[in-house]
């Protein structure tokens, strides 16, 4: 299998280990309207490298992460049913876009 040309990892920083099972979906914004690209779920490592072509176009993209599902299934409250990054793709190089998550935080970044 070949790697996204955008990937993520998600960590549950509350926990202090990689959040499994975390449901993501990859959006384009074409002209106003999201269209969905792929679905994925992170790993037992928290990653998830098979969120859809090997290459995107430039453009404006969404991942959303159903992070309330995940601590549903941990049987803990979050503050956070669902988190949506929006980001720019701009060229040809790779895309990593982390999620470092707790049940009433979250933070991200341009990873590598």
């Amino acid at each position: 299998m070949s790697v996204s040309h955008v990937t993520t990892h998600v960590l549950d920083t509350g926990a202090g280990r990689p959040a499994a099972g975390v449901a993501v979906v990859l959006y384009r914004n074409d002209g106003g309207s999201w269209d969905e690209l792929a679905r994925s779920a992170t790993d037992a490592d928290g990653r998830a490298k098979d969120l859809g072509p090997e290459q995107l176009a430039p453009g404006r993209y969404r991942l959303s992460f159903g992070t309330g599902a995940y601590y549903a299934g941990l049987g803990t409250a979050t503050f956070f049913p669902e988190v949506d990054l929006v980001f720019e793709v701009t060229g040809d190089e790779h895309y990593h876009v982390p999620l470092l998550l707790s049940p009433f935080a979250y933070s991200t970044y341009r990873g590598s």
